[in-house]
C-alpha cells in the first residue's frame, strides 16, 4: 500500500527503514531501493557483539528526490515476508525529542496497522512517520503517533479525529507528551478513592451503600483474586470532587474496622512519591547508617548490637539472612547520629571478630555501589588486558611466565599485601604497626622465621650458592622456609574440589601469593589445560590473595573468571572479519 507523496523536509537524502525482518540484508535492501535511482550506500544496523540485526537499516540517495520516490513506493511494504517502516532519517536528536508535530491516538482497533493509521491521516498533513505499538508478537497494544512536518498539521488532525470512530472504535487524539511531563498527576480536582484494610466480607454493595453517606457513589468495586477472595482493598468514584475530599476527611469504620482513604493514583505517581521518600529519609539519615561485612557464622544479631553498642545508642542491627536464615556474611548497623557511625567505623573496620577481620564502612545507596563495581570491574578488566600482553611477549599459549607454573614475578603488577589496607587483622586498640611493639608500620608476621634469615630466600629458583637447596625436583625450587610459610597460610579441608581455607596468622605475602598460584592452576589445568598457566597469572596480577582464597573456594566464581579470561585470550590472538556497512 502507497502513501501520498511526500515532501522533503531534509537537506539529506537518508531514509530510516524500521520494522525489517532479522534475516534482511545490505544486499537485499540494494536490490530492492536500486529501482529509484542511485543508491550511495546501505547499512543494517547491527549488535556490536552477537553481529545479529537490530529490525532497522539506513539507506543514503544521491539526491533527496530519489528517497522521496523510495518513501512513495515501498513505504509499508513486506521484505521477507514483514511490512517496512520509512521514513526520513534525522540526525539530530532535540528535532526527534521537542514534540513538535507529534500526535498519540489511542483506543485503536486491533486490526489498525501502520499502513491503514497512515492512510488515516495523511488527509491533513504532511507525515513523517507513522507507527502502532505492538508487543513481541506483533499484536496491536491499541494506541500508535503520527509525526506531522508542522504543528499546524497536528492540531488539525486533532480536532478532525478526536472523538471520531475508527473501525467502529472511537479513538482519543491529542498532543503527545514526553514520559517526564507525563508523570506525576498534581490534578486537585480528582474523584477517584483508593481504600484499604478492609475486613474480607466487605462486598461491592456494602462498600457502595458505607461511602454513600459522603456523596454520590458513581462506582465501586472490591478487588479480588482469582478464586474471587478479596484482596482486602478496592476504589470509590464519586460524581463531584468535593464528595470525595469529604470521604477521605472522615474516618470511616467498616466491619469494626479503620479503614485507609486516600486519593487513587496511577502507578507512576505512586513510584515518584516512594521514591521521594526513600530520597528524604536516605538524606535525614545520611552518615548513620554503617554496612559490615565478613561476618563470622557465629554473630548474631544480638552480638552484632551489642558490639557496636559501645560507640553511641542504636537503632537497628540487622545481619542479612538465605532463605534458609543462614547469615550470609553482611549486615547493618543503624545508629542515631553520624559522630557514633564514624566512630564505630574507625575502631571496628579491621578488628578481629569471632575469627574474622570485620570490614565497616557507610552504607550506601544501590545505584552508587553499583557504578562502584562496575568501575573496578573495568579497572580490573584493563589489568587483566595490560597484563595479558605482558605475557603474550615472554611466551606462547599455555606457558607459565619464566621460572615456572608457581612463580609470578612482582614486575606484573601482583599485589604484595595478602589483605587490602582496610581488612588487615589487628587488635581492638591497636595500629597495625603498633601490634607486637613494632612501631614501624610493618604488619606483624608471627614468631616463625621469616623470609631472608639464615640465607634462606623464598621463591629461590635453585641453589645458587645462597645456603643447601632443597626439593630441587618440585615447582621453582622452593626452600624448606618457603614452604613452611606456604603451609602456615593454607591448610587444607575435605572440601568437593580440595580447596584451601586461609589462616590469617603469620603468613609471608609473597608464599601465600605462590601457594594460590599453584592451587589456582592444579583447579585451571584440569578444564583449560592449554590455557591454565596464563589464565592463572591472569587472576593473580588481578586479584589480592584473599580474594585468590575466596575464588578458589568458589567453584562457580572461579568458572566464570576462567571464561572471562579464555574470551580475552581469544579476542587479542583474532581479527573479527570485516563486517560491511
Amino acid at each position: 500500500m502507497s502513501t501520498p507523496p511526500m515532501q522533503q523536509p531534509y537537506a539529506s537524502a537518508s531514509l530510516y527503514v524500521g520494522d525489517l525482518a532479522e534475516d534482511v540484508t545490505e544486499g537485499q535492501l540494494f536490490d530492492l531501493f536500486k529501482n529509484t535511482g542511485p543508491v550511495a550506500s546501505i547499512r543494517v544496523c547491527r549488535d556490536a557483539v552477537t553481529r545479529r540485526s537490530l529490525g532497522y537499516a539506513y539507506v543514503n540517495f544521491h539526491n533527496a528526490a530519489d528517497a522521496g520516490r523510495a518513501i512513495e513506493q515501498y513505504n509499508f511494504q513486506p521484505i521477507n515476508g514483514k511490512p517496512c517502516r520509512i521514513m526520513w532519517s534525522q540526525r539530530d536528536p532535540a528535532k526527534r525529542k521537542s514534540g513538535t508535530g507529534n500526535i498519540f491516538i489511542k483506543n485503536l482497533d486491533k486490526t489498525i496497522n501502520n499502513a491503514s493509521l497512515s492512510d488515516t491521516f495523511s488527509a491533513f498533513g504532511n507525515i513523517l512517520s507513522c507507527k502502532v505499538e505492538t508487543d513481541h508478537n506483533g499484536v496491536s497494544k491499541g494506541f500508535g503517533y503520527v509525526h506531522y512536518q508542522t504543528q499546524e498539521e497536528a492540531d488539525q488532525a486533532i480536532a478532525k479525529v478526536n472523538g471520531m470512530m475508527i473501525a467502529e472504535k472511537i479513538v482519543f487524539v491529542g498532543p503527545f507528551q514526553p514520559k517526564k511531563a507525563r508523570g506525576v498527576d498534581t490534578t486537585t480536582s480528582f474523584t477517584n478513592l483508593y481504600v484499604k484494610n478492609l475486613d474480607v466480607s466487605v462486598t461491592n454493595e456494602k462498600l457502595a451503600e458505607v461511602f454513600g453517606q459522603y456523596g454520590k457513589v458513581t462506582s465501586c468495586a472490591v478487588i479480588t483474586n482469582e478464586v474471587n477472595e478479596s484482596k482486602q482493598f478496592g476504589f470509590v468514584n464519586y460524581e463531584k470532587h468535593e464528595e470525595a475530599q469529604a470521604a477521605i476527611e472522615n474516618e470511616t469504620i467498616l466491619n469494626g474496622k479503620k479503614i485507609f482513604v486516600g486519593r487513587a493514583q496511577k502507578r507512576n505517581e505512586r513510584d515518584e512519591v516512594l521514591r521521594q521518600q526513600r530520597s528524604e529519609q536516605m538524606q535525614k539519615y545520611q552518615g548513620t547508617n554503617v554496612y559490615v561485612k565478613n561476618l563470622d557464622d557465629t554473630i548474631d544479631e544480638e552480638k552484632l548490637k551489642q558490639e557496636f553498642s559501645r560507640f553511641g545508642s542504636i537503632q537497628s542491627a540487622k545481619i542479612m539472612v538465605d532463605e534458609k536464615g543462614n547469615s550470609r556474611g553482611f549486615g547493618f548497623v543503624w545508629f542515631n547520629n553520624p559522630e557514633d557511625a564514624s566512630r564505630a567505623i574507625t575502631d571496628m573496620n579491621g578488628v578481629l571478630f569471632g575469627s574474622k577481620p570485620l570490614y565497616a564502612s557507610l552504607a550506601q545507596r544501590k545505584e552508587v555501589r553499583r557504578a562502584q563495581l562496575v568501575a573496578l570491574h573495568q579497572q580490573k578488566v584493563n589489568m587483566m588486558q595490560m597484563n595479558l600482553g605482558m605475557m603474550n611477549m615472554r611466551g606462547g599459549p599455555g606457558m607459565f611466565p619464566p621460572g615456572g607454573p608457581g612463580f609470578f614475578p612482582q614486575q606484573m603488577g601482583a599485589p604484595r599485601m595478602p589483605y587490602p589496607p582496610q581488612m588487615i587483622p589487628r587488635q581492638r586498640g591497636f595500629t597495625p604497626g603498633q601490634a607486637n611493639g613494632q612501631s614501624n608500620g610493618q604488619v606483624p608476621r608471627g614468631n616463625g622465621p621469616h623470609p631472608g634469615q639464615n640465607g634462606t630466600n623464598v621463591g629461590q629458583r635453585g641453589n645458587r650458592g645462597r645456603g643447601p637447596a632443597v626439593n630441587q625436583g618440585g615447582r621453582g625450587g622452593r626452600s624448606q622456609n618457603a614452604q613452611g610459610q606456604i603451609n602456615k597460610s593454607f591448610k587444607y579441608t575435605s572440601t568437593a574440589r580440595n580447596q584451601p581455607e586461609q589462616e590469617i596468622a603469620g603468613a609471608n605475602p609473597e608464599a601465600m601469593k605462590q601457594a594460590a598460584g599453584e592451587l589456582l592452576f592444579s583447579l585451571i589445568v584440569k578444564t583449560q589445560p592449554a590455557l591454565a598457566g596464563k589464565i592463572t597469572g591472569m587472576l593473580l596480577a588481578a586479584h589480592e590473595v584473599n580474594e585468590l582464597h575466596d575464588i578458589a573456594n568458589t567453584p562457580a566464581r572461579l568458572d566464570g573468571l576462567v571464561a572471562e579470561a579464555v574470551t580475552l585470550l581469544d579476542e587479542s590472538s583474532t581479527v573479527d572479519p570485516a563486517v560491511s556497512n
